[in-house]
């Protein structure tokens, strides 16, 4: 076993969800392996120490190899951390369609605390198909609370003609309704 196999495979990296960020950067680095097995552990490591593993794997969203990104996504996902939101909210316009639908999925999860970086995106970058495709099936599959009356109206620019004019009008509604302002 190479030493990043070795790092990932002890027992002893997570001990009572608290891990060092020793422990923590060498899960991080597995997630850039060639071997799927062991990118897999380290993810589910990482998940399992939890939201001490929310900010290194935030800053590794935006590598360059695609598959710590999609690692990063899922396990930020399978954290929910709220911290999480606004990198999730970028990863919508990842390249990868898999990392794309990961941080969609991650918002999801997350719920509530995800609508407001969400909606800021919105009325900044309407202009980005991939974000707004994934804020549709978000905004589609999220359920909670009572949140229709804030949600529809935002669905139904998203699905306009131009969504790009339309979007960011609903997205600031939104907000509104949700931050109690009087637009």
């Amino acid at each position: 076993m190479n030493e990043p196999e070795n790092i990932a495979h002890r027992d002893d990296i997570v001990q009572g969800n608290n891990a060092d960020t020793a422990a923590i950067n060498s899960l991080i680095a597995a997630l850039a392996s060639d071997d799927g097995v062991l990118r897999v552990h380290a993810r589910r490591s990482l998940v399992a120490i939890g939201e001490q593993a929310t900010g290194p794997l935030v800053k590794v969203l935006t590598a360059p190899n695609q598959w710590v990104r999609w690692e990063a996504a899922k396990a930020l996902g399978q954290i929910g951390n709220p911290s999480a939101a606004q990198a999730l909210v970028g990863a919508l316009e990842d390249k990868m369609f898999d990392v794309r639908w990961l941080a969609a999925e991650g918002l999801i999860a997350i719920g509530r605390d995800a609508l407001i970086p969400l909606l800021h995106a919105l009325l900044k970058r309407s202009d980005s198909p991939w974000l707004r495709e994934g804020a549709h099936h978000i905004l589609h599959d999220l359920v909670i609370g009572n949140i229709e009356e804030v949600k529809r109206p935002v669905l139904a620019a998203l699905e306009d003609t131009e969504p790009s004019i339309e979007v960011p009008i609903a997205a600031k509604n939104a907000l509104d309704k949700l931050t109690g302002k009087k637009g």
